[in-house]
């Protein structure tokens, strides 16, 4: 909760960031080596890889820059990620920059998800103060578009398992990247079951 009251207090001071000058018909062009894994326009057809169409261009571009940095480190800094990491590393900065306007200009698509279990609304919505779990809501919004100029992505219609693999990933600490560890701190707190039923209904947001 502190770390957030920081985050949220930062957000408080801060103006319209200015975007990355990025070209979106550069990326178009740079973006068909993603396309494999992310889908043509962003919109992956395989759940374990994320939807990229709409997200927000400073966080397309600082998980680049942090996938980029951990290939160059070793994976002691930056997001290290054995595939994206390694996709990355060649990448310049005006690549990042269009690559990410390409994929913030595309439309996310959001498919309808069946047997969504209540305690992933709840958990989103309200949290779990008994247990001090942060609800969702406070810094990805209530229809799942996060905040440009905190750094909160948006998740509305993600892929459920992408999800639960990142979920997972920020529970266990192998996903670090996160500003002042907030997600690793909520993370850290949920079960199994709480990861499966917040999975699912972040992916039935639309």
């Amino acid at each position: 909760m502190k770390k957030l009251a920081i985050a949220l207090s930062i957000l408080a001071t801060l103006s319209t960031p200015a975007l990355a000058a990025g070209d979106a018909e550069a990326g178009k062009t740079k973006a068909i080596v993603c396309s494999a894994c992310h889908g043509v326009d962003g919109n992956s057809m395989i759940d374990m890889y994320p939807k990229l169409a709409g997200q927000q261009v400073t966080y397309l571009n600082k998980q680049l820059h942090d996938l980029r940095q951990a290939a160059h480190t070793g994976g002691k800094e930056g997001r290290n990620d054995p595939m994206m990491s390694a996709m990355a590393a060649a990448l310049s900065d005006q690549d990042i920059e269009d690559l990410s306007a390409y994929f913030n200009a595309q439309t996310l698509i959001v498919a309808d998800v069946k047997d969504v279990p209540e305690l992933g609304e709840q958990l989103y919505k309200g949290g779990d103060m008994v247990r001090g779990i942060t609800a969702c809501i406070a810094c990805h919004g209530p229809s799942g578009q996060g905040s440009e100029a905190a750094g909160f992505p948006a998740i509305a219609g993600q892929h459920a398992n992408y999800i639960k693999i990142q979920l997972n990933k920020f529970h266990d600490t192998t996903r670090n990247n996160d500003l002042n560890g907030m997600m690793q701190d909520v993370a850290k707190k949920l079960t199994s079951e709480d990861i499966e039923a917040l999975s699912k209904y972040i992916s039935s947001i639309k």
